[in-house]
């Protein structure tokens, strides 16, 4: 019989889902992305890189995303906020983008594709090992590649110390991206934030302390945005997930809900526009996890005004 738990951490005992190939498949656009960025041509070569990689950061940790190949899908380029983001890289000097939980790293070496310069741009998630297995994904190293990257808890103080979001520019510039061994100097500084599939991944109070640790970083000129995609739901509340042999509930906001913690509950009420639409996720391979029912995503952005 399955027990229920919150949460994502794999006990001992517990079974995580395997992995299944069936599950792989690149469009169009996606395979131009690999082939480009690996420079593998042959579909069947680039198929086996993939799948290796898979099972070696699977055995990191079981994340579902990891499973069902989300890191194959260009989630960043089909958000309604992305043209305007890669707008502020034209528009503002030394712009930075930073790309939180970023696993592989796709999305932001997507934005970097797309025109984002790359020593203006970070990355940062809780295991290293995803960003090594990101440099294996797509054949660089730091040197061949040198986009910036921390590992770091964003719930750890000495990470990202805690503050209310900057009203005025910081009195310093920005650090050298280089440098840095934890977020907090570039509180006050970051143009754009990216955090997709990330947020719901935490219990309801969890989730407003990790938008508030965003909100602080975020640069509060006029456009700064933070940006993304996570599971959704028509009235907020939580939903049953299965992983394997656990059964995990999980806390979603709804788009009004979303607009409220935005717009009032972690920036002062008036001072961003927060946009959010719900989208039913039609996909065949989330349909056991959410007992055939109907999953949702919310695409959203908070942008300074």
């Amino acid at each position: 019989m399955a027990t229920e738990k919150v949460g994502f951490e794999f006990a001992p005992h517990e079974v995580v889902p395997s992995l299944d190939p069936k599950l792989y498949s690149l469009d169009e656009q996606e395979a131009a992305f690999f082939k480009s960025a690996t420079g593998i041509q042959d579909d069947e070569e680039l198929k086996k890189h993939i799948l290796d990689v898979q099972a070696k950061a699977y055995v990191i940790f079981g994340y579902p995303c990891i499973r069902r190949f989300s890191f194959l899908r260009l989630n960043i380029c089909k958000l309604p906020a992305y043209t305007q983001v890669l707008k502020l890289a034209k528009e503002r000097k030394e712009a930075v983008l930073l790309d939180i939980g970023c696993c592989f790293g796709n999305d932001l070496r997507k934005a970097v594709a797309d025109g984002w310069p790359i020593q203006n741009a970070i990355a940062s998630d809780l295991r290293q090992g995803y960003w090594d297995a990101g440099h294996e994904l797509f054949k660089t190293t730091p040197g061949s590649y040198p986009l910036k990257f921390i590992p770091g808890d964003a719930f750890d103080p000495a990470f990202v110390a805690p503050r209310d979001p900057c009203y005025e520019l910081p009195p310093t510039p920005a650090p050298e991206l280089q440098s840095l061994t934890s977020l907090s100097p570039l509180q006050g500084h970051v143009a754009a934030i990216h955090a997709s599939a990330f947020v719901h991944l935490f219990s309801e109070e969890q989730q407003t302390q990790v938008c508030k640790t965003l909100a602080s970083l975020l640069s509060p000129e006029p456009g700064s945005t933070i940006f993304g995609a996570h599971g959704g739901v028509p009235q907020k509340g939580f939903r049953t997930v299965n992983l394997g042999d656990v059964t995990r509930r999980m806390f979603f906001h709804d788009p009004n809900s979303w607009n409220e913690l935005g717009d009032g509950g972690i920036f002062k009420k008036g001072s961003v526009k927060v946009e959010a639409q719900l989208m039913e996720h039609k996909r065949e391979d989330l349909s056991e996890e959410f007992n055939g029912e109907k999953f949702y995503l919310i695409a959203w952005s908070v942008t300074r005004l």
